[in-house]
C-alpha cells in the first residue's frame, strides 16, 4: 500500500510517499515559495535529487507538478498505485480529536477553526483541497496537530481567567506536535513492552514542547493556546509575564500584533543570543566562549528540565523521559545540560552514550533512576499509518 503524507504550507507543500506495512519511503520532497517570485520543488528518489524552477501559481499546479513527476520518474506507473494521502492539520479545536477522512463537509467544519491557527490551518486545509480534487476517488485523511492532546482533563487544560472566555471563545490549553509525541510514546511503549508507562516527552526542535503521558494519554503540555506558549524556543519566547505586552507596546510605539510577532520570531535562542535560532550556531558560539550564547543556552536548559520536574511530579514519577525532534535528537550539549539541571530527581547520563545523535538509545546511566531515551520522531510515518486505518476500512 502506497500513501502519501502531505504538510502544506502558506507558501510551500512537503511530501512523503511511504510504502506500508514495510514502512519504506519511496520518494520525499518539498515544493517552495508557492505563489511567489523565484518557485522550486526538490524530489528525492532511488538516492538521486531531482530539482526544478518552475511557476507555481497556486497549490493546485504543485500537485499537478508532483502527479507528473511520479510518473515521469517511474516512482508509480499510475496514479492508481496511490491508495491515500494523509494530510496534517494543525488546529482541530476540541471537536476534531482523532484523525478522519476528508469531505468537503469536514473541510469546512475544520475551517471553523482556522482564526485558531490563522497562519497553518488555511494552508493545510488548501493543501487538501487540492489533492482532493487531483485525487478524487482516493481517501484523504487529515490528521491533526492537537489531537493527541484530547485526553488533558479541564484542571490543566483550562486558565485561570474568566470561564467564559473558555465557552465564549474557546479559551484553553490545545496543545501542538501531537503527531509527534504520539509517534514517540507509541515506539517507546512497544520497545519496552508496556501500554501503561508514565512518559515525559520531550519535543526539542527550532519549536519545542513538553508532553506527560499515562498509559497513552496526554495529562498535560507545555504548548497552549497558541505554539507560542510553554518553553523557550528557537525565535519564540514561551512563557512570559503577560503584562510585558503593554508595557513594550507603550515603550516602543508597537501594536499588539507587533509585539505577538516579536515574541513568535525575535525572541528564544535568538532574542538572548542576538547570534542566531539555529542551535548549533548557539553551541558553536559557546565553543568560542560568546556570553550571550552561553546565557541562552542555559536560560534554555533550565526551562525544559523546570517542565521535566513538574511533569514527574504531575505523574507521580515518570517512567522514562525521552527526547525527540531536531535538536532533542542531535544535541549531546542540550542533552546533558538538561539532565545535570534534573539530578535531584535521580536522574544521570552516560557522557558515551549520550554521544549518540539521531538514533533510537537509552543514554541515561546505570544508576539512574528514570531511564532516558533519545526517539526519533517520524511524524511522516504516523500520518500514514494512520491513512493506512482508513484505506483498510473503505
Amino acid at each position: 500500500m502506497k500513501i502519501l503524507a502531505v504538510n502544506a504550507g502558506s507558501s510551500s507543500l512537503k511530501f512523503t510517499l511511504i510504502e506500508l506495512p514495510s514502512k519504506e519511503v519511496i520518494a520525499s520532497g518539498l515544493f517552495e515559495k508557492i505563489g511567489l517570485a523565484g518557485s522550486y520543488y526538490t524530489i528525492k528518489y532511488n538516492g538521486e535529487k531531482y530539482v526544478r524552477e518552475v511557476e507555481l501559481t497556486d497549490h493546485g499546479v504543485a500537485v499537478k507538478h508532483l502527479m507528473d513527476e511520479l510518473i515521469s520518474l517511474h516512482i508509480i506507473s499510475s496514479l492508481e498505485e496511490i491508495d491515500g494521502v494523509g494530510h496534517r492539520i494543525l488546529h482541530g479545536g476540541d471537536e476534531f480529536v482523532d484523525s478522519l477522512v476528508l469531505t468537503e463537509e469536514v473541510i469546512e467544519g475544520i475551517s471553523k477553526y482556522n482564526e485558531l491557527g490563522p497562519l497553518h490551518n488555511p494552508a493545510n486545509l488548501m493543501g487538501a483541497k487540492a489533492f482532493m480534487k487531483a485525487l478524487p476517488n482516493v481517501v484523504q485523511v487529515g490528521v491533526f496537530d492537537t489531537a493527541f492532546h484530547a485526553t488533558m482533563k479541564e484542571s490543566e487544560f483550562l486558565y485561570p481567567v474568566p470561564y467564559e472566555w473558555y465557552e465564549k471563545y474557546g479559551i484553553r490549553k490545545y496543545g501542538f506536535h501531537g503527531t509527534s509525541h504520539r509517534f514517540v510514546n507509541l515506539d517507546i511503549s512497544e520497545h519496552l513492552g508496556r501500554n501503561d508507562l508514565k512518559v515525559i516527552s520531550c519535543h526539542i526542535g527550532n519549536g519545542a514542547s513538553l508532553a506527560a503521558i499515562d498509559s497513552g494519554k496526554v495529562v498535560d503540555t507545555t504548548m497552549g493556546f497558541t505554539p507560542l506558549a510553554g518553553v523557550m524556543m528557537g525565535t519564540r519566547s514561551g512563557d512570559i509575564d503577560p503584562s510585558i505586552i503593554p508595557f513594550i507596546m507603550k515603550k516602543e510605539g508597537k501594536t499588539a500584533d507587533e509585539i505577538i510577532n516579536d515574541l513568535n520570531k525575535k525572541s528564544g535562542l535568538l532574542g538572548v543570543s542576538g547570534i542566531s535560532s539555529d542551535s548549533r550556531d548557539i553551541e558553536a558560539a559557546i565553543e568560542a566562549n560568546n556570553e550571550k550564547a552561553i546565557l541562552a543556552q542555559d536560560i534554555y536548559a533550565q526551562k525544559i528540565a523546570n517542565y521535566i520536574a513538574m511533569y514527574n511530579n504531575l505523574l507521580g514519577g515518570a517512567d522514562v523521559i525521552l527526547f525527540t525532534a531536531g535538536i532533542g535528537e542531535r544535541s549531546p550539549m542540550t542533552r546533558r545540560q538538561v539532565i545535570e539541571k534534573i539530578k535531584s530527581l535521580g536522574v544521570t547520563l552516560d557522557e558515551e552514550k549520550n554521544q549518540i545523535r539521531a538514533e533510537f538509545a537509552l543514554i541515561s546511566g546505570e544508576d539512574s533512576k528514570i531511564p532516558v531515551y533519545i526517539v526519533p520522531t517520524n511524524e511522516e510515518l504516523m500520518i500514514a499509518l494512520d491513512t493506512m486505518e482508513f484505506v483498510s476500512k473503505d
